[in-house]
């Protein structure tokens, strides 16, 4: 027996146990389609058959950490489901790092084999693969024990697409515990039980989160802190989607206020202008109430009169008549 099916025997029986979907590794369904479905996945990595191949060929043709490829995924007006942080909607190019992610998970990777990939000193891409690795298809309760020894690595790492936003592999990792948007995709969501401990962990040594803030500093100083990393872009640590949708924020927060302040005196005129014409009509229609009730009552009047009048007038005709009777005999 070859050295090579010796490896892929004791790979059965030490093979890492998945957690979660075990055939799409909890990778967004868009993503995983187009992983399936690229030329680079179906033709190029169908030949690589063992890990050493896997880590040499990311090792040549990872730059970054993306799921998509620089402008190959337009996102514009999307909005709610169909947005960029969701991770579905209109797709583009994979990247051929998730090409080469899912590439491992289709080997059933052994603990050691994980543990080349996160302390191999060839590329950090590598190690980020890794990480992505167990952030994916590893149980949460078991996250603390894989990232804990490299929460301060200071090794730099640029995951960006293209470029521009550099961090350190400390800081990916904490990113990784603490946020599940990574550049228009998701991360599967820790339980919340098991993410206030990793918090809890986190704030015991001053790392509450990925821009390094400890947790023994106010408000104010935190803030300064924050406000002076923003100014410098020195550290973008949360990736793009979230700079971007925080730099939103920032920009529209004044002009809210003054849509509000302007909306809600536009209300109060509308409803003053409101209440002033309902108050002239309801004077109009008493108005008009009053003169038709004064007239009803000014008809009423005169027809009772002409009815006494005219009832009055037949007696004093018999009267007349009988004075002329009276007269005539006495002629």
């Amino acid at each position: 027996m070859s050295d090579e099916e010796d490896e892929q025997g004791q790979k059965k029986g030490n093979a890492l146990p998945l957690w979660g979907n075990v055939q799409t590794m909890n990778i967004n369904n868009l993503v995983v389609t187009n992983i399936l479905s690229s030329p680079y996945f179906k033709n190029e990595l169908f030949k690589l058959k063992t890990f050493h191949e896997v880590v040499d060929e990311i090792y040549y043709k990872v730059d970054h950490l993306e799921p998509w490829e620089k402008g190959s995924r337009k996102t514009h007006g999307q909005v709610g489901m169909c947005g960029g942080v969701r991770g579905v909607g209109a797709g583009g190019i994979v990247s051929s790092g998730y090409c080469l992610l899912f590439k491992l998970f289709t080997l059933r990777l052994t603990e050691k084999q994980v543990y080349v990939l996160l302390n191999h000193t060839d590329s950090p891409y590598i190690r980020g693969m890794g990480f992505m690795f167990i952030r994916y298809c590893q149980h949460p309760n078991t996250f603390w024990d894989w990232f804990e020894p490299y929460l301060e690595d200071e090794e730099e790492i640029d995951p960006k697409a293209g470029g521009g936003c550099s961090m350190t592999i400390g800081q990916l990792v904490r990113s990784f515990l603490l946020k599940l948007d990574w550049y228009g995709t998701l991360f599967p969501r820790i339980p919340v039980p098991i993410h206030k401990e990793i918090e809890a962990s986190l704030r015991a040594i001053n790392l509450c989160d990925d821009r390094k803030v400890y947790a023994d500093e106010n408000k104010e100083s935190s803030r300064e802190r924050r406000s002076s990393q923003t100014d410098e872009k020195a550290d973008p640590s949360f990736g793009e989607a979230e700079k971007h949708a925080r730099k939103r924020r920032d920009e529209k927060s004044p002009r809210r206020s003054s849509d509000k302040t302007r909306t809600s005196s536009q209300e109060r005129k509308d409803k003053d202008q409101r209440h002033s014409r309902e108050h002239h009509s309801e004077r109009r229609d008493s108005d008009r109430s009053d003169k038709r009730s004064s007239k009803d009552h000014k008809d009423h009047r005169s027809a009772k009169e002409r009815r006494s009048s005219r009832e009055k007038s037949p007696s004093r005709h018999k009267s007349s008549r009988k004075r002329s009777r009276s007269r005539d005999r006495y002629k």
